[in-house]
């Protein structure tokens, strides 16, 4: 059983940066691919983005180039940097955390707010 706690969400005017932190509970966080996903308000869950256990990313195109997701398996946390920040980001955001052989995430966070102001 894995627990994710996300945190570094709030508010920030256009053009703005922040970073979000997912931690993780348990002992194998280096096995799974952590995932990023936000919900705006009166709209579907997207993908953002995800890190495999190996270090590899890959981007929604909405945010490539503007987003860098890490992680940190020391300290059992991945990271979102948000860079360059556009209303359009505003969104609940979640991590969720899967094993490589999983078609689907099976471990999601509580969800922190993005607020980006024009």
């Amino acid at each position: 059983q894995v627990q994710l706690v996300e945190s570094g969400g709030g508010l920030v005017q256009a053009g703005g940066s922040l970073r979000l932190s997912c931690a993780a509970s348990g002992r194998t966080f280096s096995a799974y691919s952590m995932g990023w996903f936000r919900q705006a308000p009166g709209k579907d869950r997207e993908f953002v983005g995800t890190i495999n256990s190996g270090g590899n990313t890959n981007y929604a195109d909405s945010v490539k180039g503007r987003f860098t997701i890490s992680r940190d398996n020391a300290k059992n946390t991945a990271y979102l940097q948000m860079n360059s920040l556009k209303p359009e980001d505003t969104a609940v955001y979640y991590c969720a955390g899967k094993l490589p052989y999983r078609v689907r995430y099976d471990y999601w966070g509580q969800g922190t707010q993005v607020t980006v102001s024009s």
